[in-house]
């Protein structure tokens, strides 16, 4: 007796040992990301103003050696600190962000060491964008933030004297792109910045003060501009990135449960899946849309003709942005009758012209506020058709016509990122809000038109085709990153693929090569959390059986921030 009530209180001890134990190392890792977060904001100063930390809004950083040394350092540091906590030990959030803390130390080191992007893509060199986001921003009051851009404005000449010192053998295309993004950001330091200053209640010697040196960025970004047309540069680096660097990028990138390789054989799969849901919707649309016209034996050449005759439904040049504002409601009362998903109604969002400094990669974006500017305003950004020629709008329009432009709204906006970025920004996990995963964020976009769709908007054949036509997209967005940057596919081949294949107007077609050539990796995050997203829904349902809420999926997901997608089936999974 006397032995079993020993045995019982060392279990007892044992127990309450080891409960203690892993309560100090989150307690310890807890304070740990703490330190680290504010370690990085002073490391990463245009990171730190991106996710909505204004402290250190007055310093331009650098990219010379000095400060990429200082940067390895930091990662190497933080390394070595992460070893002092066992993963076993940890809450299940605090070892997610353990492990997103660990990604991002190591693609700060594979960036530096071994991308070298610094060296051949030039349009990594810009200030504009960061002197817009004071000058717009409302967060401290104006006066604040112009003696911030005060003191910013110092370092323009010597940023462009390290880009400069830096660059080696670009790219003709990164090249292309920063001349055009530096001569469009010109107009913050030319026209925004003078507008604003001469509203402000600052004193007349302090206006002068930031005028005078205003001249001088402005100056600073013209001879770079200058330097990089005249730049002599004999053997260009190809933009290609090459299978070995690829594979590294996609891993610290997309941080997927599956290589690249893996995702390529799946998107190949699922692009057929999709053609023979296309097939049987158009064959069914055929008589519809071109009555008694003979149907052409090849069935993506039936696809493509019903496709055409639908997307002549489309908006005009003048009232494309006007459009989306108008849909926007629209979806919005959709999910509340349908009780899909929670949107806070005081997070504002504002549809706006596309920035000139943010012109010439995407024609559509989301520009939403870090963790610490909770309140501030989500920017749906809309690609301007003015000064495009009559018939390259026309292809514009086809490409968003009326059925893809409210799946564009779908995604950009309301369910897609901007209710999951709100979501993002309320999560308790800070790490998870400043480290977000862009195939979680992307993934997210694409698995919401899903299952809009599923629930009934706009229930249509031509809208099942036309969204399946859109997922194509993203689809063969993974199929012509991955092919271009690791099996050398052609310009014409890649035409191929997204004219004849995912049935793209030339316009759009044209413009995705673009942006392949001019980015990696971040073209698959779409289909790769999509995939892993409907994956992990299966399985959730699956798991709560009779009990299984869609509206109860959408907010426990997101409510673990921008994470990856396997570490949040980590997190909602019982293994």
């Amino acid at each position: 007796m006397m032995k079993r009530a020993c045995l019982a209180l060392f279990l007892l001890i044992t127990l309450t040992s080891c409960q203690k134990e892993k309560l100090d190392q989150n307690n310890a890792f807890e304070n740990y990301s703490k330190n680290f977060v504010e370690s990085l904001w002073l490391n990463f100063p245009d990171y730190a103003a991106a996710s909505g930390f204004h402290k250190y809004d007055s310093i331009l950083s650098i990219d010379d050696a000095q400060t990429r040394t200082k940067q390895l350092a930091f990662a190497n540091a933080n390394l070595d600190s992460l070893k002092k906590y066992d993963e076993k030990s940890l809450s299940p959030a605090n070892y997610t962000d353990r492990k997103m803390v660990q990604n991002m130390l190591n693609g700060f080191i594979f960036n530096i060491q071994e991308m070298k992007s610094y060296e051949w893509n030039p349009s990594e060199y810009n200030v504009s964008s960061s002197f817009a986001d004071i000058l717009n921003g409302s967060y401290d009051s104006l006066a604040v933030r112009l003696r911030n851009i005060s003191r910013k404005l110092e370092k323009v000449p010597d940023y462009y004297a390290a880009a400069k010192r830096n660059i080696k053998n670009p790219t003709l295309e990164h090249t292309a792109l920063a001349i055009a993004q530096n001569t469009g950001g010109l107009s913050v330091f030319e026209k925004d910045l003078p507008a604003v200053l001469a509203n402000s209640k600052l004193s007349d010697s302090e206006k002068s003060e930031i005028k005078n040196k205003s001249v001088k960025a402005i100056d600073a970004i013209k001879d770079y501009i200058n330097w990089l047309q005249h730049l002599e540069n004999k053997t260009p680096r190809d933009f290609r990135l090459g299978q070995a660097l690829y594979d590294k990028k996609f891993q610290f990138d997309i941080e997927s449960a599956y290589t690249s390789a893996q995702i390529y054989d799946k998107a190949i799969q699922h692009k057929n899946e999709l053609h023979a849901k296309m097939f049987a919707i158009a064959d069914k649309l055929w008589k519809k849309y071109l009555g008694d016209a003979p149907k052409p034996k090849d069935k993506n050449q039936l696809i493509r003709q019903v496709i055409d005759k639908i997307s002549l439904q489309h908006t005009s040049p003048e009232s494309f942005q006007q459009e989306i504002e108008k849909q926007l409601p629209e979806l919005l009362a959709f999910i509340r009758q349908k009780d899909l998903i929670y949107i806070d109604p005081s997070k504002p969002l504002e549809v706006r012209k596309e920035p000139d400094y943010m012109a010439g990669v995407a024609g559509a974006s989301i520009s939403a506020p870090g963790p610490y500017d909770k309140n501030a305003k989500t920017y749906y950004n809309v690609g301007s058709l003015s000064g495009w020629s009559a018939e390259e709008s026309e292809s514009y329009l086809r490409e968003y016509n009326d059925y893809i432009l409210q799946i564009l709204n779908i995604h950009e906006a309301i369910p897609g990122h901007y209710t999951q970025l709100v979501y993002s920004n309320q999560s308790p996990s800070l790490i998870k809000s400043i480290a977000g995963n862009g195939a979680m964020v992307e993934g997210w976009a694409v698995y919401s038109e899903l299952m809009m769709l599923e629930n009934g908007y706009k229930n249509s054949d031509e809208m099942w085709l036309l969204y399946y036509k859109w997922n194509l997209r993203s689809t063969c967005n993974t199929i012509l990153d991955i092919g271009v940057h690791t099996k050398n596919m052609s310009k014409a081949q890649a035409l191929h693929l997204l004219m004849d294949e995912a049935f793209q107007q030339q316009a759009e077609a044209e413009g995705k090569w673009r942006r392949v050539s001019l980015t990696q990796v971040q073209l698959c995050s779409y289909f790769t959390g999509f995939t892993e997203i409907c994956e992990l829904r299966d399985l959730y349902k699956k798991q709560e059986g009779k009990n299984f809420n869609l509206k109860k999926f959408h907010a426990t997901f997101l409510s673990y921030g921008s994470a990856p997608v396997k570490y949040i089936e980590d997190l909602m999974i019982t293994k």
